[in-house]
């Protein structure tokens, strides 16, 4: 088994299985990758926002004859109290600030972070694990942290820093989730961007698992 990572994470966290770091040169590199390593299976476990290598990934296989499935959490959804407003994309969540100033936490990473140039009269605080391009988001705040979060935590984050608006992406699992349970208990609206869902994925690892085992049991048997 080999755990493949994209490299835009200066210092990941080790992992139990043999790590290979970088890109491909596209689909039809991982379509040579495949053949020339043997690989038997590939499970697309990106970023539910990762959309290029997720689709780079299904054309390899493909192309290279390997079964195929992604990994893809659950999204979210509002619950009681939660104040959403569900945009399709990074240009509407900015429009979606509003034209007046306001606090905003933007739980967003930082590659696509430059989309609120385009609103400047609002105060950013920028989460993110590694730190921006210079420029990226002139003005901002940046906070270099590294989760999980726990609720309270994010609660006292938001009134550290008088926030008034929190934007994420809506990539659904369980350690993302605090920062929306402290915006709902504090009463916060959430800017939430949408993603597009899989057909097809297996919602969560215990399901994988389960199609792992299925889909090696040929291949273990040499069928």
């Amino acid at each position: 088994m080999t755990l493949s990572l994209a490299g835009r994470t200066q210092a990941p966290g080790p992992q139990p299985v043999p790590v290979r770091v970088g890109g491909f040169g596209g689909a039809e590199g991982l379509a040579r990758y495949l053949a020339s390593e043997g690989i038997g299976l590939l499970v697309d476990a990106t970023h539910p926002f990762a959309r290029q290598i997720s689709r780079n990934a299904r054309t390899a296989a493909e192309a290279a004859g390997v079964p195929f499935f992604a990994l893809e959490r659950p999204p979210w959804r509002p619950n009681a109290g939660d104040r959403w407003t569900a945009v399709a994309d990074m240009a509407a969540a900015a429009a979606a600030l509003g034209e007046a100033p306001r606090a905003v936490f933007l739980a967003i990473g930082r590659q696509e972070a430059g989309a609120f140039r385009a609103a400047p009269q609002h105060r950013y605080l920028l989460r993110v694990i590694d730190r921006p391009e210079p420029g990226t988001l002139p003005g901002a705040t940046i906070l270099a942290a590294r989760g999980p979060f726990a609720e309270a935590d994010e609660r006292a984050l938001l009134v550290r820093h008088g926030i008034e608006v929190v934007v994420a992406k809506n990539s659904g699992g369980a350690a993302g989730w605090p920062k929306l349970a402290a915006a709902r208990a504090l009463g916060l609206p959430v800017v939430v961007i949408d993603r597009e869902e899989t057909p097809g994925a297996a919602a969560g690892v215990d399901e994988a698992m389960r199609r792992i085992a299925h889909l090696a049991a040929p291949i273990e048997r040499g069928v």
